[in-house]
């Protein structure tokens, strides 16, 4: 893996622990650590495929890597979150988790671009 792509990696993975963070902030939650992940779980599970479904051509810094990545990390986490992690998904929770992640996964590509072709 490219260097590129391990800081694009740990980008990602930083954002949905701090949309995970944000989350648990807002509705009170404090279970520590443990709880932190436990409901970044599924989200993290739902990255970590869409980064394994494309690494072979991956360019990380990719608008489309990201939409891809957004895509995973919601679909997968959130059937994850249901199925497995026997968490609720309200209708409300998928349009924010949705929003959020898709700002914080293509955003901050976008974000990166901006900057590089400037320089």
């Amino acid at each position: 893996m490219s260097r590129r792509a391990v800081i694009a990696l740990a980008i990602d993975i930083v954002l949905v622990v701090v949309f995970v963070a944000i989350g648990r902030r807002n509705h009170h939650e404090d279970e520590g650590l443990s709880g932190l992940v436990s409901v970044s779980g599924p989200f993290l599970i739902g990255l970590g495929v869409g980064w394994a479904a494309t690494w072979r051509k991956h360019a990380p810094m990719a608008l489309t890597t990201g939409a891809g990545l957004w895509i995973c990390t919601v679909v997968i986490g959130m059937v994850l979150r249901r199925t497995v992690f026997d968490r609720g998904i309200a209708t409300a929770f998928i349009i924010v988790a949705t929003i959020t992640l898709g700002v914080f996964l293509v955003g901050w590509r976008a974000i990166a671009g901006a900057v590089s072709r400037e320089k």
